[in-house]
């Protein structure tokens, strides 16, 4: 059995209106919603072994905030194609993590992040900035991801959790 965990991106700023939308910071909430959601995940025993990110900067800075919170030991690793992906390339990219792991995060974006919850569970779920999804995966091999492989174990969202 597998187990992954979806992770949102933290809120990001728009004040710079002429800033790529690949180069988008983290704004004051993301930064304090990113660490939250990492102490909520240690307290809960989650504890993955590989973070996959998509490489935009608000997803680079939630992973890194996410993990130094969570006292995580988990390498971070740099995905180009979660950005903007799909649930297609979302699977394609979990398909090829090595089955010697059984927990990894992927941490990116909507609406794949969302979609990827629904294909792998079929059940959909919001999944505002900060959220993490848990799911539970019957397979032995990442590359037999399959629609509705998964079941839901929990879903946290940051209000949810009463982030200040």
């Amino acid at each position: 059995m597998k187990r992954l965990f979806v992770l949102r991106h933290a809120k990001s700023s728009w004040n710079d209106p002429g800033l790529p939308d690949f180069e988008r910071p983290l704004n004051k909430r993301g930064k304090k919603a990113a660490p939250f959601m990492g102490n909520v995940m240690r307290e809960r025993g989650y504890c993955p072994e590989i973070i996959l990110s998509s490489p935009a900067e608000r997803a680079k800075q939630t992973s890194m905030l996410f993990r130094e919170s969570a006292g995580l030991e988990a390498e971070i690793l740099y995905e180009p194609r979660i950005y903007g992906a799909g649930v297609n390339s979302l699977i394609d990219v979990l398909s090829n993590i090595d089955d010697g792991i059984a927990a990894p995060i992927i941490v990116g974006h909507n609406p794949g992040f969302e979609d990827l919850v629904q294909y792998l569970t079929g059940h959909y779920k919001r999944m505002p900035t900060a959220a993490l999804a848990v799911v539970d995966l019957g397979i032995d091999s990442w590359s037999d991801l399959s629609r509705q492989s998964g079941n839901l174990i929990d879903i946290l969202r940051p209000k949810e959790q009463k982030i200040k």
